[in-house]
């Protein structure tokens, strides 16, 4: 029986690698956390198997063609409700039952049921990076105004919220955000020409979705987490640094102004910063493994290679600029992820085709929500056609069918 303290969550990417780890954490905490609602994009089999095991009060599927599989699947049941489209994802969103919405959905679709949620004056924790990124203005100002609390669930902001107490911003002289470095952290720059997507694919540390894995090889979800960091703090982007560390323990840091540095460590599991989300401001026991100080040796940090992966140094640019900019910046590299995966777009081409898309498209300071839903559209569009242009360093002729084939399996190995 569910005790009086239980949180009730819905779960916008129940499906994904984020939304796994959180249904794993419902299991070893069934006394404390309630699935009320899933979410996914399209695969309704997981979702179907989710749905038997924690038996939601509503499921959506952004995909209708999916859905339509997974009520024929369901077959007459009259206790589920099953919502589709964007609409969907806005009611699993607010759904009265729930207090609290994890969301883990890919990219800027997050936008919209995160405004939804706060709106419904839902808990928000957040491990849709791309929210904050594309409408990082108008959800913090929602959050305030609605007097919501936002938790970061990716590792390094969960690292920097973690360590950050709440009167200690005033004497923070930087964020330091830590990276991998991903699966070419020392690979020559002229050969990341040839990187295919199964090479590209085999992230060092951590088990993860293939666009987000694709975008730490980049370096491109560090740039995506810099512009997080500065609308979940409140800090400049001149006071935001990114170190690279390949061992993935030191999670980030806050550097005071006294020269003294915080810092949160633990293996890479994002089941603990999924928790600590959901758990905030308690700590619950986790059954992750625990971190054996005296087994890890050395701890390397170095900086990035801002000219081997120039996704990073747009991402600054774009943050600092504001306005509509990330949210074209954010379009044109799901776009560019997206063919590099399908092996019509080589690894190296994925930043041309973020700053070309972005500098051929209207800048503009002032943005609401539907000046981005068609700031999004029409970047994805620009970037669309590049690609079918052939725009960019395109895979060799000979490699193209291939890559493209590789690209499919190794994606397909990660979304299981």
């Amino acid at each position: 029986m569910i005790g009086r303290a239980s949180k009730k969550i819905s779960i916008l990417g129940s499906t994904g690698s984020i939304g796994r780890s959180t249904l794993d954490i419902v299991r070893n905490h069934p006394d404390r956390l309630k699935v009320v609602a899933l979410a996914a994009h399209n695969n309704w089999q997981e979702l179907l198997k989710q749905i038997e095991e924690f038996k939601p009060l509503m499921v959506a599927l952004y995909s209708e063609e999916a859905a339509e599989k997974l009520r024929y699947a369901l077959g007459p049941r009259s206790d589920l409700e099953l919502r589709t489209g964007m609409e969907g994802l806005l009611e699993v969103a607010s759904l009265a039952e729930a207090d609290t919405l994890l969301s883990a959905m890919v990219g800027s679709i997050g936008l919209q049921p995160v405004l939804e949620a706060i709106e419904a004056g839902k808990k928000i924790c957040l491990a849709n990076k791309e929210t904050l990124v594309v409408g990082g203005e108008l959800v913090m100002a929602a959050a305030q105004k609605c007097e919501i609390p936002i938790i970061p669930v990716d590792s390094e902001n969960s690292a920097i919220f973690q360590c950050l107490g709440e009167d200690d911003l005033r004497f923070v002289d930087r964020l330091i955000l830590t990276a991998s470095g991903g699966p070419f952290r020392e690979r020559p720059t002229t050969t990341l020409d040839t990187v295919t997507p199964a090479e590209a694919l085999r992230h060092p540390n951590w088990e993860m979705g293939g666009k987000i894995t694709i975008d730490s090889a980049t370096l491109m979800n560090k740039g995506l987490e810099v512009i997080e960091a500065h609308w979940l703090f409140n800090v400049d982007y001149d006071r935001i640094s990114v170190v690279v560390h390949p061992q993935s323990i030191v999670h980030s840091m806050i550097e005071f102004t006294d020269g003294s540095i915080l810092a949160q460590m633990g293996l890479p599991d994002m089941r603990l910063p999924i928790q600590y989300a959901l758990s905030f401001p308690e700590r619950w026991l986790a059954s992750c493994k625990r971190t054996d100080l005296t087994a890890l040796g050395m701890l390397n940090f170095e900086p990035p290679r801002f000219d081997a992966f120039p996704c990073l140094k747009l991402a600054y640019e774009a943050g600092r600029r504001g306005g509509n900019l990330p949210c074209l910046m954010n379009a044109a590299n799901e776009v560019a992820v997206d063919s590099f995966l399908k092996g019509r777009l080589s690894f190296s081409a994925i930043p041309k085709v973020i700053k070309e898309t972005t500098a051929r498209l209207p800048f503009s300071k002032k943005v609401s929500l539907a000046s981005l839903l068609a700031d999004d559209d029409s970047a994805r569009c620009e970037a669309t056609a590049m690609v079918n242009r052939g725009f960019g360093a395109e895979p060799p002729p000979t490699a193209a069918a291939s890559s493209q084939k590789e690209g499919a399996r190794a994606l397909s190995r990660h979304a299981k």
